[in-house]
This record gives C-alpha cells, sequence and structure tokens, in this order.
C-alpha cells in the first residue's frame, strides 16, 4: 500500500504544474460479492455505500487518483449437512486508494462521457457482523485487497455520475480450510457527485 501512495504522491507532484485539474467529491451505493463461495458457503450482494474524493490532472485524457471511505454488507449463509443453516450480514469497513487514467469519449463544453481504468488498492479497517451469527473477524480475511477498476460517467456541468465494477486479483480470505482460498472480492458501484476546477469546458 505505501508504494501505491507514494505512486499516487509522485504521479501528482510531476503532473499538477502542467495539467487542469479538477476535484470530483463523490458518494454512492456499493455491491460487493465474492467471486468462489467454496464449501457450504454462499455469499451474496447487500447494500453498501462509499464516499470519497478522485482528483482528474489532464484534459481529454487524465490521471485520475482517488481516496475513498466505505462500509460493505455481504450475506454469509453458511449450511452444514444441508440440516442447519446460519446466515449473517458481514459489514466490512475499508479505505480505498485508486491509481486510474480516464479519458472523454465525448468532450464538449457542459456534457462529457467518459471512461476510466485502472489499479486499486483498499485496506480492510474492521468486519462486523449484523446479528453476531457467524464467527467472522477481521482475522480471517486479508488486510487488504489489489484490484482492478474500470468504470463509465457522464458529467453535465457540475453533476456527474458514475457505474463501474472491480475485481479483486488478492485473495479475501486468510488460508482456512472450511473457506475456498481462491475467493476474491467483486464491487458493482455507483456514485453521484460534483466537479470542481478547471478544464470544465
Amino acid at each position: 500500500m505505501r508504494n501505491l501512495l507514494l505512486s499516487l504522491a509522485l504521479g501528482l507532484s510531476t503532473t499538477a504544474a502542467v495539467a487542469q485539474l479538477q476535484v470530483n467529491p463523490q458518494l454512492g451505493a456499493t455491491f460487493v460479492d465474492l467471486t468462489d463461495d467454496g464449501n457450504g458457503v454462499t455469499t451474496k450482494a447487500a447494500f453498501g455505500f462509499q464516499l470519497g474524493v478522485d482528483l482528474r490532472l489532464g484534459e481529454r485524457l487524465y490521471f485520475q487518483p482517488g481516496a475513498y471511505f466505505g462500509r460493505n454488507a455481504t450475506v454469509v449463509k453458511i449450511s452444514a449437512l444441508d440440516t442447519n443453516v446460519i446466515e449473517d450480514n458481514l459489514i466490512r469497513t475499508t479505505a480505498k486508494v485508486k491509481a486510474l487514467v480516464g479519458y472523454n469519449l465525448i468532450h464538449n463544453e457542459g456534457f462529457k462521457l467518459r471512461v476510466n481504468a485502472g489499479p486499486t488498492y483498499e485496506a480492510l479497517l474492521s468486519v462486523d457482523n449484523k446479528d453476531n451469527k457467524i464467527d467472522f473477524n477481521k482475522d480471517d480475511y486479508n488486510g487488504g485487497s489489489f484490484n482492478m477498476d474500470a468504470g463509465v460517467g457522464v458529467d453535465i456541468a457540475l453533476f456527474t455520475v458514475e457505474a463501474g465494477v472491480s475485481y479483486g486479483i488478492t485473495n479475501a480470505y486468510k488460508d482456512r480450510s472450511e473457506f475456498s482460498s481462491d475467493a476474491k472480492y467483486f464491487t458493482f458501484y455507483a456514485t453521484i457527485g460534483l466537479v470542481f476546477g478547471s478544464g470544465m469546458k
């Protein structure tokens, strides 16, 4: 994570002097599932949220670093011999940093259609069980996940909306025999926000 933060800082310092800068605060919904549930475990995405800010450094082609705080929920169901089913909402608190590259497919004054993609890192801050039915905690998960993100958005004047996906590269769980060690996070997100600064024409 430190290397990623250093890369973000270096990108900001070397680009800010020559690039136009926009600030994009956002708030949105997240839906987090796992790609491989493992034996006796099923998961389903539930509603979560994220809030944070992106910077856009450049014009039509731009560097897009960002930082976000999130509370992400996943419904986990554990079945034992098909006779006993335990279900609970596991809620993860996370901090996420992004290092995306974006491009405006439509680059008109007052309207932009844009795409972005790139690596992200999401640090796990805590894990809570909504009903205390499943004995999962932070120690059962890896401390963070490297991901690849991709999104599409629309800017209309000062307002912006975006939707995208985040696919985990890092395994979600630490090595535990009762769970699949190959499970990774898969997140869908949708945000609304504002865009301030130069480069809006």
